[in-house]
C-alpha cells in the first residue's frame, strides 16, 4: 500500500503521525488534531510547506498513534522529539510546560499558574502544554469560581465585588472545591455551564469582546481537562504492547512520559508476555493503535 492510499485509512481524530523512507528511517513527526485530513495534506496543495514537497516525495510509509485529545497529541509529539528529531523536523515545540495551583490558605487564595511543581500548601494540576491556553483556563475558572474573592485581606475594589456576590471566607471550601472538580475531571461541566451562560448574556448585551474573552476561556478549559496521560507527573516507568493482524505495537513510558513508539511484524507468542504485563489502564490504547498501525500497512 503507498504512503497515500494508508494515509486514507487515518481516522478523523487527534493523534502523532510520521513518515518513514523506503530504508525505515524517520523523516518527520507531527501532530494532528485530525489525522486523516493532516496527512493528506502533504499530497495536496503544500502552500506555505512547499520546502517539504523533497521530502513527501521519500515518504514510503506512513504510521501514526490516535489520542484520546489534541492536547494528548501535543504531549506525545513533544516527548517523542525529545527523545529522537527526525531530520525534517526543526524543533521540539514551543508550548510552555506550565501547571495549575488551586490555593485554599486565607491570605493567598485562589487559582493560579506556576512553571515550577511545587505544590506545599496548595493542590497543583498538570502539567499543560500552553502557558496562553493554561492562563486562559485559569481566567475562566476564576470568572466561574472567583476563589481569590475568598482572602482575609482584599482591596477596596475587591471587597466591593466580593460583597456584591455574596463571598467571603465562608465561600472558600465550596469554591476550591468547585475548582478542584473542574480540574481532576469530577465535574468540568458545571464551569461549562457557568461560563457558557455568561458567555451569551456578554453576546446578548452585544458586548462581544468581552463574549469572544469568555469564549476562548472555554476552549482552554476544554484543553487542560481534556484526555491526557501521555505525561503525568510524578509518573513511574511502564511498558504497553499491542498486537493486530500480525503487527505489535510498543510503547515505553520512564518517568511518567510517554517517549518511545515503535511497531514490528511478528506472531502473537512473541509479544504473547508483554502484552500481558501490559497495564489495564493502557490496554485499550494499546490495542487500538496496534490495530491502526496493521490498517495502515496491510492491503
Amino acid at each position: 500500500m503507498s504512503a497515500r492510499s494508508s494515509a486514507a485509512r487515518l481516522p478523523h481524530q487527534p493523534g502523532v503521525y510520521r513518515f518513514r523512507d523506503r530504508h525505515g528511517r524517520i523523516l518527520y513527526l507531527g501532530r494532528a488534531t485530525d489525522l486523516r485530513s493532516r496527512v493528506q495534506s502533504y499530497w495536496g496543495d503544500l502552500r506555505d510547506r512547499r520546502h517539504l514537497a523533497k521530502m513527501v516525495a521519500q515518504v514510503a510509509r506512513v504510521e501514526a498513534v490516535a489520542c484520546g485529545s489534541v492536547h494528548e497529541a501535543a504531549w506525545l509529539e513533544r516527548n517523542l522529539l525529545e527523545t529522537r528529531m527526525p531530520p525534517w523536523n526543526r524543533t521540539a515545540g514551543e508550548e510552555t510546560s506550565i501547571y495549575i495551583v488551586v490555593d485554599v490558605r486565607p491570605h493567598t487564595a485562589g487559582v493560579r499558574t506556576s512553571y515550577v511543581a511545587r505544590f506545599d500548601g496548595v493542590v497543583g494540576f498538570g502539567p499543560y502544554l500552553g502557558g496562553t491556553r493554561t492562563r486562559q483556563a485559569v481566567s475562566g475558572l476564576h470568572r466561574a469560581f472567583p476563589l481569590s474573592y475568598t482572602r482575609d485581606r482584599l482591596t477596596a475594589a475587591e471587597r466591593d465585588i466580593a460583597t456584591r456576590r455574596g463571598l467571603g471566607p465562608q465561600s472558600r471550601t465550596r469554591l476550591a472545591a468547585a475548582v478542584v472538580s473542574a480540574l481532576d475531571g469530577t465535574d468540568a461541566e458545571t464551569a461549562r455551564e457557568v461560563l457558557t451562560a455568561a458567555r451569551d448574556r456578554a453576546a446578548a448585551a452585544l458586548n462581544f469582546e468581552l463574549a469572544a474573552r469568555i469564549h476562548s476561556e472555554l476552549a482552554a478549559l476544554e484543553w487542560v481537562t481534556s484526555v491526557q496521560r501521555v505525561t503525568v507527573e510524578g509518573g513511574g516507568d511502564q511498558d504497553v504492547c499491542g498486537w493486530a493482524d500480525g503487527l505489535a505495537v510498543t510503547f515505553t513510558i520512564r518517568g511518567g512520559r510517554l517517549n518511545g513508539w515503535d511497531q514490528r511484524e511478528c506472531g502473537w507468542a512473541d509479544v504473547a508476555r508483554a502484552s500481558a504485563v501490559t497495564p489495564p489502564e493502557w490496554a485499550e490504547f494499546a490495542q487500538r493503535n496496534a490495530a491502526l498501525a496493521a490498517a495502515l500497512i496491510r492491503v
